[in-house]
Protein backbone atom coordinates (compact mmCIF):
# COMPACT_ATOMS: atom_id res chain seq x y z
CA UNK A 1 0.00 0.00 0.00
CA UNK A 2 1.53 3.48 -0.94
CA UNK A 3 1.85 6.35 1.66
CA UNK A 4 -1.58 8.33 2.36
CA UNK A 5 -0.37 11.47 0.53
CA UNK A 6 -1.53 15.03 2.39
CA UNK A 7 -3.19 16.46 -0.89
CA UNK A 8 -5.02 19.34 1.26
CA UNK A 9 -2.32 20.53 2.62
CA UNK A 10 -0.64 20.64 -0.79
CA UNK A 11 -3.61 22.22 -2.51
CA UNK A 12 -3.41 24.97 0.17
CA UNK A 13 0.05 25.63 -0.46
CA UNK A 14 -0.87 26.06 -4.09
CA UNK A 15 -3.95 28.07 -3.43
CA UNK A 16 -1.97 30.46 -0.84
CA UNK A 17 0.97 30.87 -3.47
CA UNK A 18 -1.61 32.33 -6.00
CA UNK A 19 -3.82 34.68 -3.44
CA UNK A 20 -0.31 35.93 -2.44
CA UNK A 21 0.70 36.65 -6.51
CA UNK A 22 3.81 35.24 -6.76
CA UNK A 23 6.73 36.96 -8.47
CA UNK A 24 6.43 36.12 -11.62
CA UNK A 25 8.64 33.90 -13.80
CA UNK A 26 11.45 34.88 -15.74
CA UNK A 27 11.35 32.96 -19.00
CA UNK A 28 14.33 33.89 -20.18
CA UNK A 29 16.47 33.50 -17.26
CA UNK A 30 15.49 30.25 -16.08
CA UNK A 31 16.35 27.07 -17.99
CA UNK A 32 14.09 24.03 -16.22
CA UNK A 33 12.34 21.35 -17.56
CA UNK A 34 8.64 22.08 -17.39
CA UNK A 35 8.85 25.77 -17.80
CA UNK A 36 7.08 25.95 -21.29
CA UNK A 37 3.86 24.84 -20.27
CA UNK A 38 3.34 27.22 -17.29
CA UNK A 39 4.03 30.14 -20.10
CA UNK A 40 1.35 28.28 -22.27
CA UNK A 41 -0.77 28.55 -19.02
CA UNK A 42 0.07 31.86 -18.34
CA UNK A 43 0.03 33.11 -21.77
CA UNK A 44 -3.31 31.19 -21.80
CA UNK A 45 -5.04 33.30 -19.01
CA UNK A 46 -3.48 36.60 -20.57
CA UNK A 47 -5.64 35.99 -23.32
CA UNK A 48 -8.76 34.80 -21.85
CA UNK A 49 -8.91 31.64 -22.92
CA UNK A 50 -11.85 28.94 -22.78
CA UNK A 51 -10.03 26.38 -20.06
CA UNK A 52 -10.63 23.85 -23.20
CA UNK A 53 -8.71 25.73 -25.67
CA UNK A 54 -5.56 26.25 -23.22
CA UNK A 55 -5.76 22.56 -22.44
CA UNK A 56 -6.12 21.61 -25.84
CA UNK A 57 -2.73 23.93 -26.60
CA UNK A 58 -0.72 21.87 -23.80
CA UNK A 59 -1.79 18.56 -25.74
CA UNK A 60 -0.75 20.06 -28.83
CA UNK A 61 2.70 21.54 -27.26
CA UNK A 62 3.56 17.49 -25.52
CA UNK A 63 2.22 15.30 -28.67
CA UNK A 64 4.64 17.44 -30.74
CA UNK A 65 7.83 17.16 -28.90
CA UNK A 66 6.98 14.02 -28.15
CA UNK A 67 7.88 13.14 -31.67
CA UNK A 68 10.95 15.94 -32.16
CA UNK A 69 13.47 16.73 -29.79
CA UNK A 70 13.35 19.63 -27.57
CA UNK A 71 16.92 20.88 -28.40
CA UNK A 72 16.13 20.94 -32.08
CA UNK A 73 13.21 23.41 -31.95
CA UNK A 74 12.84 27.07 -29.85
CA UNK A 75 10.27 25.66 -27.26
CA UNK A 76 8.91 29.65 -26.70
CA UNK A 77 8.04 29.23 -30.19
CA UNK A 78 6.05 26.51 -30.37
CA UNK A 79 4.00 27.18 -27.62
CA UNK A 80 2.99 30.40 -29.34
CA UNK A 81 2.08 28.48 -32.45
CA UNK A 82 0.20 25.38 -29.93
CA UNK A 83 -1.87 28.37 -28.88
CA UNK A 84 -2.73 29.91 -32.00
CA UNK A 85 -3.27 26.60 -33.54
CA UNK A 86 -5.82 25.63 -30.44
CA UNK A 87 -7.68 28.50 -31.01
CA UNK A 88 -8.56 27.40 -34.63
CA UNK A 89 -9.35 23.52 -33.31
CA UNK A 90 -11.73 24.83 -30.61
CA UNK A 91 -13.06 27.68 -32.62
CA UNK A 92 -12.33 30.08 -29.70
CA UNK A 93 -12.82 33.50 -32.06
CA UNK A 94 -11.52 35.56 -29.03
CA UNK A 95 -7.95 33.83 -29.91
CA UNK A 96 -6.70 36.76 -32.62
CA UNK A 97 -3.38 36.26 -34.34
CA UNK A 98 -1.91 39.54 -32.98
CA UNK A 99 -3.31 39.22 -29.42
CA UNK A 100 -1.03 35.86 -29.42
CA UNK A 101 1.80 37.37 -30.89
CA UNK A 102 1.65 40.62 -28.27
CA UNK A 103 0.85 38.20 -24.92
CA UNK A 104 3.63 35.65 -25.95
CA UNK A 105 6.33 38.74 -26.57
CA UNK A 106 5.22 40.39 -23.58
CA UNK A 107 4.99 37.12 -21.40
CA UNK A 108 8.25 36.10 -22.23
CA UNK A 109 10.14 40.24 -22.02
CA UNK A 110 8.71 41.15 -19.16
CA UNK A 111 8.29 45.23 -19.02
CA UNK A 112 8.25 45.40 -22.64
CA UNK A 113 5.69 46.85 -24.60
CA UNK A 114 3.19 45.35 -27.45
CA UNK A 115 5.06 45.01 -30.93
CA UNK A 116 4.19 48.24 -32.93
CA UNK A 117 3.73 46.68 -36.26
CA UNK A 118 7.29 46.94 -37.60
CA UNK A 119 9.65 44.14 -38.73
CA UNK A 120 9.96 42.60 -35.54
CA UNK A 121 6.10 41.83 -35.34
CA UNK A 122 6.40 40.46 -39.19
CA UNK A 123 9.11 38.46 -38.17
CA UNK A 124 7.47 36.48 -35.13
CA UNK A 125 4.41 36.16 -37.09
CA UNK A 126 5.45 34.46 -39.64
CA UNK A 127 7.40 32.10 -37.60
CA UNK A 128 4.08 31.45 -35.80
CA UNK A 129 2.38 30.43 -38.78
CA UNK A 130 5.43 28.50 -40.09
CA UNK A 131 5.37 26.52 -37.20
CA UNK A 132 1.80 26.19 -37.21
CA UNK A 133 2.35 24.23 -40.43
CA UNK A 134 5.56 22.45 -38.71
CA UNK A 135 3.63 21.38 -35.70
CA UNK A 136 0.54 19.92 -38.18
CA UNK A 137 2.68 17.79 -40.30
CA UNK A 138 4.47 16.84 -37.26
CA UNK A 139 1.30 15.54 -35.69
CA UNK A 140 0.14 13.72 -39.19
CA UNK A 141 -2.98 16.26 -39.62
CA UNK A 142 -4.10 14.48 -36.71
CA UNK A 143 -5.65 17.61 -34.70
CA UNK A 144 -8.94 15.10 -33.47
CA UNK A 145 -7.58 16.17 -29.33
CA UNK A 146 -10.03 14.54 -27.46
CA UNK A 147 -9.83 15.88 -24.06
CA UNK A 148 -10.68 14.48 -20.09
CA UNK A 149 -13.28 17.56 -19.52
CA UNK A 150 -16.16 16.11 -21.14
CA UNK A 151 -15.54 12.56 -19.57
CA UNK A 152 -14.95 14.72 -16.42
CA UNK A 153 -18.39 16.46 -16.08
CA UNK A 154 -20.42 13.26 -16.86
CA UNK A 155 -18.86 11.27 -14.18
CA UNK A 156 -19.52 14.54 -11.83
CA UNK A 157 -23.18 14.49 -12.75
CA UNK A 158 -23.14 10.64 -11.76
CA UNK A 159 -21.16 10.80 -8.72
CA UNK A 160 -23.11 13.25 -7.17
CA UNK A 161 -26.45 11.57 -7.42
CA UNK A 162 -24.55 8.96 -5.67
CA UNK A 163 -23.25 11.03 -2.58
CA UNK A 164 -26.33 12.87 -2.63
CA UNK A 165 -26.60 16.81 -3.07
CA UNK A 166 -26.12 17.43 0.64
CA UNK A 167 -23.10 15.43 0.57
CA UNK A 168 -21.45 17.13 -2.73
CA UNK A 169 -22.50 20.46 -1.85
CA UNK A 170 -21.03 20.39 1.48
CA UNK A 171 -17.26 20.46 -0.22
CA UNK A 172 -15.68 21.60 -3.64
CA UNK A 173 -15.69 18.36 -5.13
CA UNK A 174 -16.33 19.86 -8.61
CA UNK A 175 -14.37 22.90 -8.23
CA UNK A 176 -11.07 20.85 -6.85
CA UNK A 177 -11.07 18.13 -9.73
CA UNK A 178 -11.54 20.87 -12.52
CA UNK A 179 -8.60 22.74 -11.50
CA UNK A 180 -6.57 18.98 -11.03
CA UNK A 181 -7.71 18.51 -14.74
CA UNK A 182 -6.58 21.63 -16.30
CA UNK A 183 -3.14 21.91 -13.89
CA UNK A 184 -2.61 18.16 -14.93
CA UNK A 185 -1.83 19.39 -18.41
CA UNK A 186 0.86 21.00 -17.37
CA UNK A 187 3.02 17.70 -17.47
CA UNK A 188 3.77 15.48 -20.86
CA UNK A 189 2.57 12.42 -18.11
CA UNK A 190 -1.24 13.33 -19.17
CA UNK A 191 -0.09 11.61 -22.69
CA UNK A 192 0.68 8.01 -20.91
CA UNK A 193 -3.42 8.08 -19.96
CA UNK A 194 -6.79 7.76 -22.12
CA UNK A 195 -9.46 10.88 -21.30
CA UNK A 196 -11.21 8.47 -19.43
CA UNK A 197 -8.37 7.42 -16.95
CA UNK A 198 -7.56 11.30 -16.44
CA UNK A 199 -10.93 12.30 -15.37
CA UNK A 200 -11.39 9.53 -12.69
CA UNK A 201 -8.20 9.98 -11.72
CA UNK A 202 -8.63 13.46 -11.20
CA UNK A 203 -12.19 12.83 -9.86
CA UNK A 204 -10.32 10.50 -7.20
CA UNK A 205 -7.83 12.94 -5.79
CA UNK A 206 -10.65 15.23 -5.24
CA UNK A 207 -12.14 12.85 -3.24
CA UNK A 208 -9.68 12.23 -1.32
CA UNK A 209 -8.67 15.83 -0.85
CA UNK A 210 -11.83 16.31 1.00
CA UNK A 211 -12.20 12.86 2.76
CA UNK A 212 -15.60 11.57 0.71
CA UNK A 213 -16.37 8.20 0.41
CA UNK A 214 -19.02 6.71 -1.95
CA UNK A 215 -21.37 4.71 -0.92
CA UNK A 216 -21.21 1.29 -1.13
CA UNK A 217 -17.48 0.92 -2.14
CA UNK A 218 -14.94 -1.48 -0.93
CA UNK A 219 -11.62 -0.30 -0.91
CA UNK A 220 -10.31 -3.83 -0.31
CA UNK A 221 -12.10 -4.89 -3.42
CA UNK A 222 -11.02 -4.00 -6.65
CA UNK A 223 -14.40 -4.70 -8.68
CA UNK A 224 -15.86 -3.02 -6.06
CA UNK A 225 -14.32 0.30 -6.55
CA UNK A 226 -16.88 3.51 -7.52
CA UNK A 227 -15.07 3.91 -10.62
CA UNK A 228 -15.61 0.49 -12.47
CA UNK A 229 -19.36 0.91 -13.42
CA UNK A 230 -17.85 4.47 -15.27
CA UNK A 231 -14.58 3.02 -16.53
CA UNK A 232 -14.06 -0.43 -16.63
CA UNK A 233 -10.60 -0.88 -17.42
CA UNK A 234 -9.54 1.80 -15.03
CA UNK A 235 -7.08 0.41 -12.02
CA UNK A 236 -6.32 1.29 -8.54
CA UNK A 237 -2.82 0.95 -10.33
CA UNK A 238 -3.77 4.12 -13.00
CA UNK A 239 -5.56 5.97 -10.45
CA UNK A 240 -2.17 6.05 -8.16
CA UNK A 241 0.10 6.70 -10.85
CA UNK A 242 -2.59 10.10 -11.98
CA UNK A 243 -2.44 11.39 -8.85
CA UNK A 244 1.20 11.13 -8.09
CA UNK A 245 1.53 12.78 -11.49
CA UNK A 246 -0.76 15.54 -10.98
CA UNK A 247 0.94 16.12 -7.22
CA UNK A 248 4.06 16.31 -9.18
CA UNK A 249 2.97 19.08 -11.34
CA UNK A 250 2.41 21.06 -7.78
CA UNK A 251 5.28 19.70 -6.75
CA UNK A 252 7.16 21.21 -9.82
CA UNK A 253 5.70 24.23 -10.08
CA UNK A 254 6.34 25.38 -6.77
CA UNK A 255 9.79 24.55 -7.35
CA UNK A 256 9.73 26.96 -10.22
CA UNK A 257 8.54 30.07 -8.60
CA UNK A 258 10.45 29.60 -5.50
CA UNK A 259 13.28 30.06 -7.56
Amino acid sequence: MKNVLDVMSLQQHVDSNKSQGVKPIDYRKLNKSGLVPLYIFECAAKLKMKPLTAACAAIVYHRFFREVKSSDYDEFLIAASSLYLAGKIKDDDSVKIRDVINVAYCTLNRGNDPLDLNDEYWSMRDAIVQAELLITRTLGFDLNIDLAHKYLLYYMKTLQDWVGAEVWNSVPIAKAAASYLQDFHQSANILKYKPTHVAIGCLSLALQTYGVQVPLTDESDESAMWYKPLVKDFTREHQWEIIESVIEVYKHESSLKAT
